[in-house]
């Protein structure tokens, strides 16, 4: 596999951390999952810089974030399948 554009720990995962610059609207996207070895391929729908999180599957307003298997707070707005995930639509719980 050619170096990966996202990172995702385990398969419980709803989000995989961007670990490249220069991730574009439109890009196919590759991602590894280390939790058995697997690639992920999925198109990006925004920019998204390095260290941000870009869904793996829908997620609803409301819903628990989990990466790196924990629990990182919930989506305020909902979230497509590749889409952005950031403090503009991701709130801790501890506030």
């Amino acid at each position: 596999m050619a170096a990966p554009h996202f990172l995702v720990h385990e398969k419980k995962d709803s989000v995989g951390v961007v670990v490249v610059e220069g991730v574009r609207k439109g890009q196919m996207l590759t991602g590894w999952l280390m939790q058995g070895n697997k690639t992920l391929r999925m198109k990006c729908l925004h920019d998204i810089p390095i260290g941000h999180k870009v869904a793996l599957n829908p997620i609803a307003k409301d819903d628990t974030v989990i990466k790196y298997g924990h629990d990182i707070g919930k989506c305020v707005a909902a979230v497509k399948k590749g889409g952005h995930v950031h403090t503009h639509n991701l709130k801790t719980k501890r506030w």
